[in-house]
């Protein structure tokens, strides 16, 4: 692939692209994909052939060819590209250009970002939050992810600790959920253990199911391999060998968080994750969640991803209506 500048204009740039066929796979059915570049960038891209020309200012230019080129790369490496996919680049040329303290005129090269991978299926970040997360699991013993709704947070700690358990890494997978809607006394639900907690846990078994085969995953959970259980009963245990999801973590209280925390054992790694403005305990109860993140900040071992509505993935109505909620929040009570 070439690029050759326009020397009349700046604001000006045309794109080769060598293979033809992954040229229009870049461009999208209808060139669904350019537009998007177009509308998010602010940019017009004009397509003829395996060459493509854009047009706009030179900023907005140079970050459409970086996606571009990012995009192509992803295509000859033989992975699948969708609207998603160009969504998720755009996000992260515009994050990186953001973060940029001083002017540079060296072209930045392409982006590569976070992958988890499972037999199953491939999770690739789609923001640079989500990027920082995945990359946190394999390094850090305590993560924490914190952020609104939709953000994939919970989403990517099931998928990753499914793939530390194909690779042979950990023994066990334990999932659990504070059941502060039945304030944690399941006695009185009808059926087993499993049966009592499975509506609080729903959205784990999706990601699992998601990452692994629906066979696989039964006889995990029959076997003990894949263990469901409420926040109640972490008490006076050593988890071992295992990735241990918290889901919702903001509904713990302070003793709940500092009792499941200090469950930790060896060769383990814990994933808490939940939103501080979605607390529903009893009015005047700690969010043990809150108050863990703000103790264990920069403790070595330990990393906290902090998400936001940009990085709200599911659709971009619910980052609106996030930013919406957060906006009224942020306005003094009458």
């Amino acid at each position: 692939m070439s690029a050759t500048p326009d020397n009349a204009l700046s604001s000006q740039l045309e794109l080769a692209f060598e293979d033809n066929r992954l040229a229009a796979q870049l461009y999208g059915d209808f060139d669904q994909n350019l537009a998007l570049i177009e509308q998010r960038l602010k940019v017009t891209a004009t397509p003829r052939g395996n060459h493509l020309l854009l047009k706009g200012p030179a900023s907005a230019v140079d970050q459409g060819r970086r996606v571009l080129e990012s995009l192509y790369g992803m295509l000859e490496e033989g992975k699948p590209l969708d609207i998603a996919n160009v969504d998720t680049m755009i996000r992260m040329i515009e994050t990186e250009d953001s973060q940029l303290s001083l002017p540079t005129l060296e072209k930045k090269g392409k982006v590569r970002m976070a992958q988890i991978a499972t037999r199953k299926a491939t999770i690739v970040a789609r923001t640079p939050a989500q990027d920082a997360y995945m990359r946190a699991m394999e390094r850090a013993e305590l993560i924490f992810g914190v952020g609104p709704a939709g953000t994939g947070k919970t989403y990517l700690a099931v998928a990753h600790a499914a793939t530390l358990l194909e690779r042979g890494d950990i023994n066990r997978i334990i999932l659990s959920r504070p059941a502060v809607e039945a304030g944690e006394r399941l006695g009185f639900l009808p059926g087993d253990m499993k049966e009592k907690v499975d509506p609080y846990l729903r959205p784990l078994y999706d990601a699992l199911y998601d990452m692994m085969r629906p066979e696989h995953v039964e006889r995990c959970i029959t076997s003990g391999v894949i263990e469901v259980a409420p926040l109640a009963f972490m008490r006076g245990r050593t988890l071992a060998n295992a990735v241990v999801i918290l889901d919702e973590a903001q509904n713990t209280t302070s003793m709940q968080m500092k009792m499941f925390l200090t469950r930790l054992g060896e060769n383990s790694k814990m994933i808490v994750t939940g939103d501080p403005t979605q607390v529903d305990l009893p009015r005047g109860e700690k969010s043990g969640l809150i108050e863990a993140v703000s103790l264990l900040d920069g403790i070595e071992g330990v990393h906290i991803s902090r998400f936001g509505d940009k990085d709200v993935v599911r659709h971009a109505l619910v980052g609106r209506i996030v930013r919406a909620y957060d906006a009224a929040s942020a306005k003094p009570a009458p």
